[in-house]
């Protein structure tokens, strides 16, 4: 098959996260099979035009915004040389029902009710928010979906998308054991974006409450993003910035060594679609508490067993203070969530991805409003 996937940024992209590099490990698996396979996205600065990375095209054009509609024209222009086309949903849609007439498939990792919130407070919001809830799955009501768990999958068919119409994939996971052992000292660990649906500063709250009580507790904050410079505001507010590690971006190496060496990790999170930190930090062997309200994690963390979910802040600095506490019981979590991480692959997401595109490209045409116009 001809691919095109149609998403917001890719993984260089400072900004770029999980959405994005499940978007390129399921891409490098097709194009691996021998399907011809597209990514187009916004530019950013210091990205080039075009990219060919391991067998897959990747092109950048447009902002932040403009990436949308710069991404409809040309495939109301271009788009019947591809036999599907990927639109990735992250919060805002590109339109591709519009230009096609079959062959479209909505690849959405989870809602963005609280994001919107969050991150554009007021009129924006909610315009941002009602695009997402109103407009889209009227748009898309035809649309095969794909999405990354049963969670996200029951917020799609509350916003209106067909049951029927989703199919759940779960994101795989690369990576080994990398034989760093635990460190000595109680340490702490978050990965992810530093935006503000993230909620880092709740990581903060659990190494200010304990530090009296765990003088050599540290936490290692893996990732960036425009938030970084609120959140070292607010580590010299509290006064634990010698506690806190800001270490930005991080090579698959040092973050799996970083993981490895942490006794627990630590995902406040607002949202997930699935949580492919959880994974990442179960490859290691280290445990995960998240917020049982972040959708995803409900399935990446087996609460109990690879990690424990909590209600609140204030249960999470509990479960955290158990846990540093209890090496026997993180280290029958850790490894449980080891294990369990073995069983998801991309080669496997890859295979389900697959089957929805080729169904998608056997359907049935049916006309869009760009062809009537025609």
């Amino acid at each position: 098959m001809r691919l095109v996937f149609l998403t917001w940024r890719d993984s260089t992209h400072p900004d770029g996260g999980g959405s994005e590099v499940f978007v390129e490990e399921i891409a490098r698996d097709l194009a691996r099979r021998g399907h011809d396979v597209t990514i187009r996205c916004a530019r950013h600065p210091g990205s080039t035009a075009a990219d060919d990375v391991a067998g897959v095209r990747i092109v950048r054009r447009g902002g932040r915004l403009t990436v949308y509609p710069r991404a409809l024209a040309w495939l109301a222009a271009y788009g019947r040389r591809y036999d599907v086309v990927v639109d990735v949903i992250n919060g805002l849609p590109f339109g591709s029902p519009l230009a096609r007439r079959h062959g479209v498939v909505a690849l959405v990792h989870h809602t963005h009710d609280r994001q919107w919130e969050i991150i554009y407070p007021g009129v924006r919001g909610r315009i941002g928010w009602a695009i997402e809830h109103r407009l889209t799955p009227r748009l898309y009501r035809r649309v095969p979906h794909l999405t990354v768990s049963e969670a996200s999958r029951e917020d799609l068919v509350r916003i209106g998308v067909p049951a029927e119409r989703i199919t759940i994939v779960r994101n795989g996971v690369d990576g080994a054991p990398s034989g760093v052992p635990r460190s000595t000292a109680p340490r702490i660990v978050v990965l992810g974006r530093l935006v503000p649906h993230k909620q880092v500063e709740d990581a903060f709250e659990v190494v200010e409450r304990l530090a009296g009580e765990i003088p050599d507790l540290h936490l290692d904050v893996i990732g960036d993003g425009w938030w970084r410079d609120r959140l070292e505001e607010d580590l010299q507010e509290r006064r634990v910035a010698d506690r806190v590690t800001m270490h930005g971006h991080v090579s698959a190496d040092v973050r799996d060594r970083l993981l490895a060496g942490a006794w627990l990790m630590l995902l406040p999170s607002v949202k997930e679609g699935w949580g492919l930190a959880v994974m990442e930090a179960a490859v290691q062997g280290t445990p995960t508490i998240a917020y049982t309200s972040a959708g995803g994690v409900r399935e990446s963390v087996v609460d109990g067993q690879t990690g424990v979910l909590v209600a609140d802040r204030e249960q999470m600095v509990e479960a955290a203070r158990a846990l540093v506490a209890d090496g026997e019981r993180r280290e029958r979590l850790g490894e449980a969530a080891r294990r369990r991480s073995a069983e998801f692959t991309w080669p496997h997401a890859a295979d389900v991805v697959e089957d929805v595109l080729e169904k998608s490209r056997r359907a049935l045409p049916r006309r869009s409003w760009i062809s009537r116009r025609r």
